[in-house]
């Protein structure tokens, strides 16, 4: 698929198999941040199955699309104009690459059932799952599915899960709309826009649920960990075991699972915002405890004892710095 500018990207290829009888439609995608590759070689190897035959679909449609952010990719950076996973939806006048990757990539994410979205992350840190809200019939994200997404969650592979995103974001939206009220700086104009837009939290999982789907974001582990292919391939697999869609066993469910919510995210507020020590995803924080420090010397510390989540030390001004986490008391579906 593609309908690029002269001279650009191509937007993204996707690779779709067909089973004769009918079924689930799988779609799992590569390299949302081009810089987070092992979703295209987990994919590649799974395409490579296929072509093999050692994997055969048996019903039902799987759809690759191994490298969702050509520009960033070839670039070897998170982002190509800006980050893909942010504000994603149709826009009628494209202002960015990530806009027209949008406008062909919410399209094709309607013509399917199920989304797998393969990520990886900055610092060190176990594989998790981001997983979607209990059902609800709120204006946030109503969702009717959660039951069938905790059901594949917990067979993924990761033995922790995490919740909570777009509630944080609604969060953190307001506390950069109130900021953008306080500066006139021209040269971050677009970058305020975005990250002060009601819609800044919805990515590919959150805009799979709101046109009717299920959606799984897979966070593999650290960037360059070269188990996070494996985990990435053995996630593939393991959906279409759950789904019915290959003739392999299906997986059992984990047992071990620990299930977290996100209640706060921090942004960076200048380059001088400084981590007190180099953190790992989910390493524990106990309430008062020093996180960092602002340029001025502010501290910087946690509101409660729980997780930090997603640190990340080259976060631009005006992003996400880190997470606060805390324990859920989610009772999730095994079935």
């Amino acid at each position: 698929m593609s309908n690029a500018e002269p001279n650009s990207p191509s937007l993204f290829n996707v690779v779709t198999i067909q089973a004769e009888s009918a079924g689930p439609r799988l779609i799992v995608l590569g390299a949302v941040h081009g810089n987070e590759l092992c979703g295209p070689r987990a994919i590649e190897r799974v395409l490579a199955e296929f072509g093999s035959g050692k994997l055969t679909l048996q019903r039902g449609s799987v759809s690759f699309v191994p490298i969702t952010n050509q520009k960033a990719y070839e670039r070897g950076q998170r982002e190509g104009d800006r980050n893909l996973n942010r504000n994603l939806g149709l826009t009628q006048h494209p202002q960015d690459f990530e806009d027209r990757i949008a406008n062909a990539l919410c399209p094709l994410l309607g013509q399917h059932d199920v989304l797998l979205d393969l990520h990886s992350f900055h610092s060190p840190g176990e594989p998790f799952a981001m997983l979607g809200p209990a059902n609800n019939t709120g204006t946030l994200q109503p969702f009717a599915l959660a039951a069938q997404e905790e059901a594949l969650a917990v067979r993924l592979g990761p033995r922790r899960l995490v919740e909570g995103w777009l509630e944080t974001y609604a969060e953190g939206v307001a506390a950069r709309v109130k900021r953008a009220e306080q500066s006139d700086d021209p040269r971050t104009a677009r970058a305020r826009l975005l990250n002060t837009d009601p819609r800044y939290g919805i990515g590919t999982t959150e805009y799979m649920r709101s046109v009717g789907g299920m959606a799984i974001t897979l966070e593999c582990g650290q960037h360059d960990d070269p188990s996070g292919p494996n985990v990435a391939h053995g996630a593939i697999l393991n959906t279409m075991a759950h789904l019915g869609m290959i003739d392999v066993s299906a997986p059992a469910p984990r047992t071990d699972i620990e299930v977290l919510r996100l209640i706060h995210v921090t942004d960076r507020l200048n380059p001088g915002d400084t981590f007190a020590k180099p953190w790992a995803s989910f390493d524990p924080v106990q309430a008062g405890e020093l996180i960092g420090h602002r340029h001025d010397g502010t501290v910087v510390a946690a509101q409660g004892d729980g997780f930090i989540v997603f640190p990340n030390t080259k976060a631009m001004p005006g992003n996400e710095w880190f997470y606060f986490a805390r324990r859920s008391d989610r009772s999730l579906n095994l079935d």
